[in-house]
């Protein structure tokens, strides 16, 4: 018996056993999810963001003005826009720019890093978030930079 079906085989027993024992089994808390859409005429399959408990995820955010127009002048100020997206997002939501903890940016070209890093810096407070930055083979739009982010609320 390999050591999956072992495992598996053991849990079986034990959901049994607490069954048996009138044990309620819960599989998570269920939070009432909320999502946050700016544009929803857009019709894209995804949410801007979407509330979870004291937590908001925020999805994908290119450098694009209000009419979803990829902004001119290259990484600088599609950072700047990005950013401005994401701060969009969380004051729909009820969050602010210091609840963000976490933020992936991805670049068309990660030599572009030192330009978006200025700009992200200037507007990110302190302490500034985790952060992770990689280079993507293709962004939609032909976007420099997209930015997610994840936010949570202090209670």
């Amino acid at each position: 018996m390999t050591t999956t079906s072992k495992t598996a085989r053991a849990l079986l027993w034990i959901f049994a056993i607490a069954l048996s024992l009138g044990v309620s089994v819960q599989q998570g808390d269920s939070q009432e999810r909320k999502a946050v859409n700016l544009s929803p005429a857009r019709g894209l399959p995804f949410s801007d963001g979407v509330v979870a408990g004291n937590t908001l995820y925020i999805a994908g955010q290119e450098g694009t003005d209000e009419s979803d127009k990829l902004v001119a002048g290259g990484i600088g100020p599609e950072t700047s826009a990005a950013l401005v997206n994401i701060q969009r997002v969380l004051k729909a939501a009820g969050f602010e720019l210091k609840d963000v903890v976490s933020v992936t940016v991805y670049l068309a070209d990660i030599h572009e890093f030192p330009d978006m890093n200025k700009t992200y810096k200037s507007v990110m407070p302190d302490p500034k978030p985790a952060r992770a930055t990689i280079q993507a083979a293709a962004l939609v739009n032909n976007a420099r930079i997209e930015i997610s982010a994840i936010a949570v609320k202090q209670k």
